[in-house]
């Protein structure tokens, strides 16, 4: 389908929930690099000769060893595991909006403790703090979106978690070049909490998603939900069908309201809607649902341990000696290029499929790896900066996007909720892997640790095309997996 014809079916308020949804993935990519340019002013490795405080109380610069830097960078993922693993029971219990809105206060307040720490302590509960929020918005945006996108464009419309990302990437690589001195690295930190207060007052004029109202058994506020984000002359019968209930079947839902005496009392859709959804024990335990948990497990690890955040947060130093000061700039490039190539290759999800954009995405970066590796070991700064630009084009074309897709496709909707919380705990726990131990094995074997993302992408490139269905197309889990719809 020609996108033109779609884009002009999008109404104004679509475009602004998904305007505002999208705030959570960018401070993830926010805080995911915000240390990255400006790590030497932070460390007191880089002291500016005005000696410039930031206030009477706070120093210049907070000095830390690198196993203390390790711990303040790492804290990030382990408050964004909690986040991950709140989230799903959060998002079921109170809906997608509330859910978001809870993590907008975690968004503002842990930048305060950022901007403000006079020491490691304060700046790393700060950095856990953000972590919690940016955890759960990677769980639940996704959701949200996906509730929210038009059906045939689910695709297009998932790659804008990871796009929002990218862009909270490319601001902070922006603030870090221009204010990487003095005490101005406090300006950067406390810029994330002005953009958590934005995301915190535009929800205010947001939604619930209708398919969760639809599911808590409220069906003519689901459609009236639906009919203000699709416009008032869509054609929605079809959509909510697809959730398993029809538009006109519930045509006279308040006309039976005022013929029951106990109809607002009568609380059991909305009970039997939330009991139906599992855990994550259940989820695993669940013989349906078992192999779609490892393979989002899995797909969650493969874009992780590709080596992507091996340039997103230590891309400056790890190039520093090849480049010099050009690093930073190559960062930057970097980031623009993330958010291009996402962009463009948004619509491919949708034509090519999500498993072909996968595959792409990791042969691409395997190879890119080799380049890097080899371009790093024999110094050869031309080499390195191309591999690293075809690195993350790459990434952009598969890894990046569609696993934040692929929990919401897998699953029955029971499921949905749960299972977005295993993907995502499992991309936080590789997260922290890769946060605590590339700095350590790239100290150690330099170029030569590429070879190791260049054999992982190898090993999931094989796993994904073994084990991972496509959903391209597809109505529901049963269809993905090829199973006969239990009538039970």
């Amino acid at each position: 389908m020609d996108p033109r014809s779609w884009f002009s079916s999008l109404t104004g308020y679509f475009v602004y929930i998904l305007s505002v949804a999208t705030l959570g993935p960018l401070l993830f990519g926010f805080h995911l690099s915000e240390l990255n340019a400006p790590e030497d002013v932070i460390r007191c490795k880089k002291k500016s000769i005005t000696a410039a405080v930031a206030g009477p109380t706070l120093p210049q610069c907070i000095e830390m060893t690198p196993t203390e830097w390790g711990v303040v960078g790492s804290l990030y993922t382990l408050g964004g595991l909690i986040g991950a693993l709140s989230a799903g029971p959060l998002a079921t219990k109170l809906g997608r909006l509330r859910a978001m809105q809870i993590s907008t206060i975690f968004f503002v307040v842990g930048p305060v403790f950022e901007a403000l720490s006079p020491n490691i302590a304060v700046m790393a509960f700060g950095r856990l703090l953000s972590g919690v929020a940016a955890g759960a918005s990677v769980v639940i945006v996704p959701l949200y979106i996906s509730e929210i996108a038009p059906p045939a464009e689910k695709g297009f419309f998932g790659a804008f978690t990871q796009i929002g990302c990218n862009v909270g990437i490319l601001i902070t690589q922006l603030l870090g070049y221009f204010l990487s001195h003095d005490s101005y690295w406090r300006l950067i930190l406390a810029i994330g909490g002005v953009i958590g207060a934005v995301q915190g007052a535009g929800l205010l004029l947001s939604v619930e998603s209708p398919k969760y109202i639809a599911e808590q058994g409220n069906v003519s506020l689901a459609k009236k939900t639906l009919r203000k984000i699709r416009g008032e002359h869509a054609d929605i019968e079809d959509e909510m069908r697809d959730w398993g209930m029809s538009d006109s079947s519930h045509v006279n839902e308040e006309e039976q309201t005022l013929l029951s005496p106990n109809a607002s009392a009568d609380a059991g859709p909305k009970q039997s809607g939330k009991e139906g959804n599992l855990s994550i024990m259940q989820v695993f335990r669940h013989s349906d649902y078992q192999k779609a948990a490892i393979a989002v497990i899995m797909v969650m690890l493969a874009q992780q341990f590709s080596g992507i955040n091996s340039i997103v947060m230590y891309g400056v130093s790890l190039l520093a000696g090849l480049l010099e000061s050009n690093s930073a700039l190559l960062n930057l490039a970097v980031s623009a290029l993330n958010i291009i190539v996402t962009a463009s290759c948004a619509p491919l999800a949708d034509k090519l499929g999500r498993k072909v954009c996968l595959l792409s995405s990791l042969a691409i970066m395997g190879s890119s790896s080799l380049l890097l590796a080899i371009g790093i070991i024999k110094a050869i700064p031309i080499l390195s900066a191309v591999a690293v630009l075809l690195f993350v084009s790459g990434f952009a074309v598969g890894l990046g996007p569609v696993p934040f897709i692929l929990a919401s496709e897998l699953v029955g909707p029971d499921a949905v909720d749960a299972t977005q919380s295993i993907a995502l705990g499992a991309n936080w726990i590789a997260t922290f892997v890769v946060a605590q131990f590339f700095p350590l094995a790239s100290a150690k074997l330099h170029g030569k640790v590429y070879f190791i993302f260049a054999a992982l992408s190898a090993f999931f490139f094989a796993f994904v095309s073994w084990y991972v269905p496509e959903t391209k197309g597809k109505k529901n889990a049963d269809e993905v997996w090829g199973r006969e719809r239990r009538v039970d």
